[in-house]
């Protein structure tokens, strides 16, 4: 169960979470600024007026974009090896449109990759992480369009010569497989043209989708190839909301449900964009789903040339699939599924099932047999202050050791897991439900729901049991 010696710890945030100043040095409006708070019962909405009424928890988050220093340095603390984090396409083209990128925005991440440095921590970037510029989804209803792999193309070629010596971990695309998901109509920006209103009111189209999501492999094939060939320091990488399921019963109708539903939702993805060709059971999952995808000559080529060196993947909980119309349902990460009876449920009745983390690096490790890393994990609870005014976050301590044991168990099968980076090191708002309250961090941020807070940063007892962690390669997981 021992780690390896170079184990990358450290954890992971995304710009739109955690950045703030959205109309900073040009800054242009990317989808989450026009996307309003919400909570654990009532959806977010996209209100792209602006209007005052709502309130935009994107616009300050926790305002990392002036706090970097202060919290790189925090990370380091805890002994990082290794952040995760994004950058916003709208800091560096403000529509996405521009011909040339923004000084200010280039010079931002500069000097956030320099902060890294100072402390030996290696950032890993992921380029596309739910801040596609919202411009480019009123103009093309988002990634519908083939239009976009050109612009991201062009995006992607400003970062890698602007940060080849910074950066050499890239992810092309956070969670691509969420477009196989209702819910990816919101979060590949691909069918909210004109609409404002709630979130649960948006309408779902799979011919939609999956043709975004061609063009989103089309253009993450292009970008691996073109960095393979001009940088090839760079390690490319895929990720992955990974969800495993299990058949609810040992009926076969349950069993072959749950192989489907595992085909679509984990594997169709990743098996592009490591293996370099769309699976064979694609076809019958068209055919079910009216899905005609359009494309273009030389499109399955570059799948084939721009397969990635590593996969990455978020884990937070599992599901059970039953075919059974009466079966309880439970909440979850992107989707919903039948209710686990053998397992506890979060403060957002969100499964927690570590063993489930163990289960779902074995597969993908057999499957592909390439670099793995977790690159999201963590619990999202409510945390309160003590009496001594100290956060004793003893259910955080509990639920990251459990997954961090079941990797070293998953060690010992023989997997090549490389890194882990845990979910929202530092409070930020939930991009589910874009609160505050629902809090993963290491680092306690005083912000709060309602907009208010002196974004005062405070360390949890969680902070210096990572920190134990990581001093001990995973040795001393003790509380």
């Amino acid at each position: 169960m021992s780690f390896p010696k170079n184990f990358l710890w450290g954890g992971a945030v995304a710009a739109n979470q955690c950045e703030g100043a959205w109309n900073v040095a040009g800054k242009g409006v990317s989808v989450p600024d026009v996307i309003t708070n919400g909570s654990h019962t009532a959806p977010r909405r996209i209100e792209p007026s602006l209007d005052g009424a709502y309130l935009y928890p994107s616009h300050e988050a926790i305002d990392f974009y002036h706090h970097y220093e202060e919290d790189i340095a925090l990370f380091a603390e805890m002994g990082f090896k290794m952040f995760r984090t994004s950058i916003n396409w709208t800091r560096i083209f403000p529509t996405g449109e521009e011909e040339e990128p923004l000084e200010e925005g280039l010079a931002f991440y500069d000097r956030v990759f320099d902060c890294c440095k100072t402390y030996g921590i290696k950032p890993l970037v992921t380029i596309s992480h739910y801040e596609l510029p919202y411009a480019l989804a009123e103009k093309y209803n988002g990634w519908t369009d083939r239009h976009l792999i050109q612009l991201y193309e062009k995006f992607c070629r400003v970062l890698f010569e602007r940060y080849q010596h910074k950066v050499t971990w890239w992810l092309t695309f956070n969670e691509i497989n969420t477009s196989t998901l209702y819910t990816g109509s919101m979060l590949s920006a691909n069918n909210i043209k004109g609409f404002s209103g709630s979130l649960a009111d948006l309408a779902d189209r799979p011919q939609e989708r999956f043709q975004a999501l061609h063009h989103q492999f089309v253009a993450s094939a292009r970008v691996v190839k073109y960095a393979r060939e001009h940088y090839p320091q760079f390690q490319m990488g895929c990720m992955i909301g990974f969800l495993p399921d299990y058949p609810y019963t040992c009926n076969p109708d349950d069993v072959l449900e749950t192989q489907k539903h595992m085909r679509m939702v984990n594997w169709f993805s990743s098996d592009v964009q490591v293996r370099g060709a769309y699976p064979g059971y694609a076809k019958r999952l068209f055919r079910e789903n009216q899905i005609t995808l359009q494309t273009e000559p030389g499109d399955l080529e570059d799948l084939k040339a721009g397969t990635v060196d590593f996969y990455t993947f978020s884990y937070y909980m599992s599901f059970c699939v039953s075919t059974d119309p009466g079966a309880e349902i439970t909440e979850g990460n992107l989707l919903k599924g039948a209710r686990n009876p053998y397992l506890e449920v979060s403060d957002w009745g969100w499964q927690i099932d570590p063993k489930g983390l163990r289960y779902s690096l074995n597969e993908i490790y057999d499957r592909y047999g390439i670099p793995v890393m977790v690159v999201e994990n963590g619990l999202g609870a409510y945390d309160t202050k003590a009496e001594d005014g100290k956060i004793h976050d003893d259910y955080r301590i509990d639920y990251l050791r459990q997954h961090i044991e079941q990797m070293g168990e998953a060690i010992d099968d023989g997997v090549e897991l490389i890194g882990y980076t845990p979910w929202g090191c530092i409070d930020l708002v939930s991009a589910s439900t874009g609160e505050m309250a629902k809090r993963y961090g290491f680092i306690y941020v005083n912000k709060f729901d309602d907009g208010t807070g002196d974004l005062s940063r405070e360390k949890k007892d969680s902070f210096y049991w990572y920190k134990k962690v990581i001093a001990t390669n995973g040795e001393d997981l003790e509380g």
